[in-house]
């Protein structure tokens, strides 16, 4: 629960918010980290110095659920000459180091990121005769903390936020989001560490399927230049009712479609509902972790293997400049990154440019056949993986959700990974590599053609049953003796038609290539969801 008050309003925890000419005797009364952030706010609003916030109650760190204190809600007025439209501005305290007494954050010096290393920022256009900021972007920025705080995955700049549902709880196109640095606050040194922050930008499914497909920081340069998608500042408007290849159809062609050809996609893991089985042989007991099965718990991974699963996903992020998603675990780097050229040639070296060794090269096996699972979202995934990321000699993982595993396709051009051409299959624990050469990944791409997202799929059937339903009711008599009327199919050609439509529905979607002794199924949410196998 939160509560709606004044920063500088009394209460038990509500610090007060001091610019940076603050008394001394006055700034030692409040956190540094706190001070720090908020003298950065007062540079930016030097006529604000007492803003809304919503405050958690009982704090994170006294076993309440929200991991930010405090969200500050700022009026700005924008720049209508610059088509910058009058907007409210929120920021989060609590995923950098507030304190510096380890409440929350532990304290591993000054010279690097504070906590996570930033903090969420957001901007949402102001309507016309609104005299005060909504709250629901705080619960949206909650929402974003706790996911934070439990995975331990932090944000970048290009990152992408499946939502899944507007923003607001309302009927808006505004479904997902992207991760980009705030245009306005600069990164502050705080006695804990540095600070930097990510602004939240709302965007609607097909700009999240473009950004997945190419590159998220590509579609927030095109958004950049659209004034009503967000224009130079990024500003969200939950009104907005059409996408930026709506508003300009060469956007798709000319940039989308042609950088995705040029780079492929920098999307190189996602956190997914999957699984897999090795077909070679039975499991010998239920913590063999050559079957994992949904209701089992798989042998958990090792430290080892879990870094070099992180090294797997921040290698690839770094191959098109920014991130798209945060790494497995990975690294506080003040969500920075190092750009470099893109290479045909992708690794899984660490960062000294040596291959990594597994750990316990003895638990490497390689296996004769494997099934593959997943859930719909994740499955309409796998052409990007194989069009966008391994035909560009790239990888791309899965890392499940429901269990502590991994599955990893790598491309031929791929360095360090344990699975070869001569033995494609290969688990390290209950992490699977799988590689792909890139004539198998066209022969899949052609089988996987009716692999459609989801999104895509509602659409379709919903058309086909309206025109079902159009057919079915009742026609009226024309006045017309010479005009004939068109007849209705017959029920079983209804029944046929209709069945077809649910088919798009229909789920295990199941795909094979005995000769490469490959299965790949699509399964319901369900599945994974529940203790059944």
């Amino acid at each position: 629960m939160a509560e709606l008050r004044p920063s500088g309003a009394p209460g038990p925890t509500a610090p007060p918010a001091p610019g940076p000419t603050a008394p001394p005797a006055f700034a030692s009364l409040f956190p540094p980290g706190l001070h720090a952030i908020y003298g950065e706010c007062r540079r930016l609003y030097p006529d604000q110095p007492n803003p809304l916030q919503v405050t958690a109650i009982v704090k994170y760190w006294l076993g309440g659920p929200d991991p930010l204190d405090y969200v500050s809600m700022y009026r700005n007025v924008g720049s209508p000459s610059a088509n910058i439209p009058e907007h409210w501005h929120y920021i989060s305290f609590g995923l950098s180091d507030l304190y510096g007494d380890s409440r929350v954050h532990e304290f591993t010096g000054t010279d690097g990121p504070s906590g996570f290393g930033f903090e969420l920022t957001f901007r949402l256009k102001r309507e016309t005769g609104e005299s005060a900021p909504p709250t629901w972007p705080a619960e949206l920025m909650q929402g974003l903390a706790r996911y934070v705080f439990q995975s331990e995955n932090t944000f970048c700049s290009g990152d992408h936020v499946s939502w899944h549902s507007p923003l607001d709880n309302s009927e808006s196109r505004i479904q997902h989001m992207l991760l980009t640095e705030d245009p306005q606050m600069q990164p502050v040194q705080t006695p804990f560490g540095v600070v930097t922050f990510l602004q939240i930008v709302g965007v609607c499914t097909e700009e999240l399927h473009a950004a997945q497909q190419w590159n998220g920081q590509g579609i927030l340069e095109l958004l950049r230049t659209v004034p009503i998608a967000g224009g130079p500042w990024l500003i969200t408007d939950m009104r907005r009712g059409e996408t930026i290849f709506e508003i300009d159809p060469h956007l798709q062609q000319e940039r989308v479609d042609k950088g995705i050809e040029t780079d492929g996609s920098n999307l190189s893991g996602v956190s997914a509902k999957c699984a897999w089985d090795d077909l070679s042989r039975p499991p010998e007991d239920d913590e063999d972790s050559r079957s994992i099965c949904i209701g089992t718990q798989p042998r958990r991974l090792s430290g080892k293997d879990t870094e070099q699963i992180r090294e797997t996903l921040r290698r690839g992020l770094e191959i098109n400049s920014k991130p798209v998603l945060p790494p497995i675990n990975p690294q506080r780097q003040n969500g920075l990154t190092h750009d470099r050229a893109p290479s045909r040639k992708d690794s899984l070296e660490s960062d000294s440019s040596t291959a990594i060794i597994p750990h316990e090269l003895i638990r490497t096996r390689q296996l004769e056949s494997v099934h593959l699972k997943f859930n719909q979202e994740s499955g309409a995934l796998i052409p990007l993986c194989l069009r966008g990321r391994l035909l560009h000699g790239r990888h791309f993982t899965y890392k499940s959700i429901t269990g502590d595993m991994a599955i990893t396709f790598v491309s031929t051009g791929v360095e360090g990974a344990f699975a070869t051409e001569e033995h494609p299959y290969a688990a390290h624990g209950p992490w699977l590599q799988i590689l792909l050469t890139e004539e198998f990944v066209e022969k899949m791409l052609e089988d996987l053609e009716d692999l459609t997202s989801p999104e895509e799929v509602v659409k379709e059937t919903l058309e086909m049953l309206n025109g079902l339903i159009s057919l079915c009711l009742p026609t009226t008599p024309s006045p017309h003796k010479d005009t004939q009327q068109t007849e209705l199919p017959a029920p079983e050609n209804l029944a046929e038609e209709a069945a077809r439509a649910f088919r798009l529905f229909k789920l295990p979607k199941e795909y094979n290539w005995p000769e490469k002794k490959l299965k790949v199924s699509i399964l319901p949410d369900v599945v994974f969801d529940s203790p059944l196998h």
